[in-house]
């Protein structure tokens, strides 16, 4: 009688160390995916904060201008390129209302400067009131424009001044030409000017208002 062997299946090899790779290779994805939303959290975060920081910079150049007594005549000394900047004179001592325009933008785009990275800023006189008179006009435009990473296709949301977004949220055409520089973030305002009226009484008559530029 002959004995009947039975073959005993083999143990299976590398299983352990297939699943383990497998694993490790679902945790990296999942580290790599946290880590990318964090930094985009991050560098929205970055974006909100840089363009408060803008908007609290326009707001400085409106008080500034309304401080100068004859800002709405003298809109013109307030215009700067991006790439320039007023030659001024200290104003401790006095100055007229022009010069005092020009000092105000020159200390206000080294603020800019100052603030954001590679920050500038251009004023500039909206397209629709160019052809108005000097007393006529009432507001002026601002860019500011600062480096920062940011997504592809954020960077040119409502960064140029040559259209207008009308009620619909569609894009117009306008008649202007200015727009971001290229690889840099742009916020952009305009600021309402009005005239400072001051009341006096000419020759002891009843009191009056005197509004220059009005």
């Amino acid at each position: 009688m002959n004995p009947t062997y039975t073959k005993l299946p083999k143990p299976q090899h590398g299983i352990t160390m297939i699943e383990s790779l497998v694993a490790i290779v679902v945790m990296t994805l999942g580290i790599l995916g946290i880590l990318g939303v964090q930094m985009r959290n991050l560098s929205d975060t970055s974006t909100t904060v840089r363009r408060a920081q803008a908007i609290r910079l326009i707001e400085d150049l409106g008080e500034r201008m309304r401080i100068n007594p004859n800002a709405l005549a003298n809109l013109g000394n307030y215009v700067s390129t991006f790439a320039t900047t007023p030659s001024t004179t200290s104003c401790a001592s006095g100055c007229d209302n022009g010069a005092l325009a020009a000092y105000d933008v020159a200390a206000w785009k080294k603020a800019v400067r100052d603030t954001l990275p590679l920050g500038q800023a251009e004023v500039f006189i909206p397209p629709a009131e160019t052809a108005l008179g000097a007393g006529q006009r009432r507001q002026l435009g601002v860019m500011i424009a600062w480096r920062e990473n940011e997504g592809q296709g954020r960077k040119t949301d409502d960064i140029d001044a040559t259209k207008i977004r009308d009620n619909s949220g569609a894009l117009t055409a306008g008649a202007g030409a200015l727009t971001c520089p290229a690889n840099f973030t742009c916020h952009l305002q305009y600021i309402p000017v009005s005239a400072r009226c001051a009341p006096y009484a000419p020759g002891g008559n009843s009191a009056a208002y005197f509004c220059p530029g009005a």
